[in-house]
């Protein structure tokens, strides 16, 4: 290997079209030892490299069943922890650009989540009554928390299915860290929004009383989608005057309001298949990331189907847009010449922990 890396700041003001060329002749250099996984919130100019495209769970785990040797992950932080910690240990996995993070996975941290466990152990038997649930946009040690604590893990797709489980096992939900995926899903199942409540971590006891502590089915942490905090009930009204018509599909990251009004709530696997198995001329307004909604209007256009981005203000993942062509074609080329650079490992212990709570999951 290579005792210096191939610097960064070599690549920062490449065009497009340099890195396109480069970065298709470092993958045939590399050929089966390297895998690019691309997200579809990613921009088009990274996502046309991807050799597998999806949302996060997916791509992990088919790159843990490739042949590859590296995993390069054009996604976010999370993700790429998730790959490793499915991946088999011979193979690496790589974050194009380390910056790549998520906002909402940043609102619950283990210190904020181990705090909000310890308050609510001094009101209720924690251990027997509350089963904690992690939305997979989150750091590989929450997922560990929840192994430890014989919690799980979910995804958009299977939320209802994983709080079913998690009440088959105990009375009550613990649900990070996206309070919108756990509110929509818990109303999809009967529960009444009176029986779901908001731990603010910035606060004493969650700024909840014991009372509402223990009449909640579902805690649901005070975290959110930036992207998806953009829809507004009134962007629908206004957009159906116009087109009566229209579809309307979200993101069940969007708001409780936004998923009322909604003809359909699903995952972004979801988004994508309802649409593209749609009959043709039909108008869609979807609530999910603009790359994602660009992608699809264009795929369905020459069926006469016409996708709109519901917010009229342009709003996509910052943190997914954080991967470009040039930090695309650096990691490959460092990988061609034998340099390792922005690995992303989980510790042992961490992982393994992790892995048990992923497992509960895989195991539905």
């Amino acid at each position: 290997m290579n005792n210096v890396a191939l610097p960064i700041q070599d690549y920062a003001l490449l065009d497009d079209a340099e890195c396109e060329a480069r970065i298709v002749a470092a993958k045939q250099q590399l050929g089966g030892r390297c895998i690019v996984l691309g997200h579809h919130y990613q921009r088009d100019e990274v996502f046309r490299h991807a050799d597998i495209s999806g949302d996060s769970l997916k791509l992990s785990r088919e790159a843990a069943q490739s042949e590859a040797d590296f995993i390069v992950f054009c996604g976010v932080h999370f993700m790429a922890e998730v790959a490793d910690i499915l991946s088999r240990p011979e193979q690496h996995v790589f974050l194009p650009d380390l910056a790549a993070g998520c906002s909402m996975a940043d609102m619950a941290n283990r210190a904020n989540v181990e705090k909000c466990w310890n308050e609510l152990s001094q009101v209720i038997d924690a251990d027997a009554s509350v089963t904690p649930v992690t939305y997979i946009n989150s750091a590989a040690d929450l997922k560990a928390f929840c192994g430890r604590h014989d919690g799980i893990v979910c995804t958009s797709s299977n939320a209802r299915k994983i709080l079913q489980w998690s009440f088959d096992k105990r009375e009550k939900v613990l649900f990070f860290p996206d309070q919108h995926l756990g509110r929509n899903t818990g109303y999809a199942m009967g529960i009444p929004l009176s029986e779901m409540v908001v731990w603010d971590y910035a606060k004493p006891m969650g700024g909840l009383t014991e009372e509402q502590i223990d009449k909640a089915k579902i805690i649901l942490w005070n975290g959110f989608c930036s992207v998806h905090q953009i829809f507004q009930p009134e962007q629908i009204d206004a957009f159906l005057q116009r087109y009566p018509d229209t579809r309307v599909i979200a993101h069940p990251e969007a708001s409780f309001e936004v998923c009322q009004k909604a003809d359909e709530v699903g995952s972004t696997e979801y988004i994508i298949k309802a649409i593209m198995e749609a009959p043709a001329n039909t108008r869609w307004l979807v609530g999910t990331e603009l790359n994602l909604v660009n992608r699809l209007h264009a795929q369905c256009s020459e069926q006469g189907k016409h996708v709109h981005f519901m917010s009229p203000t342009v709003c996509m993942c910052s943190t997914m847009f954080r991967t470009d062509p040039q930090h695309l074609a650096w990691m490959l080329e460092n990988l061609a010449v034998g340099h390792e650079v922005n690995r992303i490992t989980v510790a042992d212990e961490e992982a393994r922990l992790a892995r048990q709570a992923l497992n509960n999951m895989l195991a539905l």
